[in-house]
């Protein structure tokens, strides 16, 4: 199956998340800069072009959102089979 989405698609998307988060909760960049630890001109390249370290944009969606919902996306479902023998095992 073709997949025409892209990383570069779902860095917009983080971009946008983070610039509409900031002013839905009416702060200013360069409140965002001081609650965060991210330089100003860092956040202003950001929302220009989408392109940040993954530290900076951590240590901005920790401001913005919860960390717990991004760190859940590293975590191994327990219930869920890891292997096709474990699958045919428990068959």
């Amino acid at each position: 199956m073709i997949n025409l989405y892209t990383a570069f698609d779902v860095q917009l998307e983080l971009r946008d998340f983070i610039s509409q988060s900031r002013k839905r909760n009416k702060l200013s960049v360069e409140e965002l800069a001081n609650c965060s630890g991210v330089p100003y001109s860092t956040i202003r390249k950001f929302e220009s072009t989408g392109n940040i370290s993954l530290r900076q944009f951590l240590m901005l969606y920790e401001v913005i959102g919860d960390l717990k919902q991004l760190r859940s996306l590293t975590q191994v479902d327990a219930d869920q089979p890891s292997s096709i023998e474990e699958v045919l095992r428990n068959a």
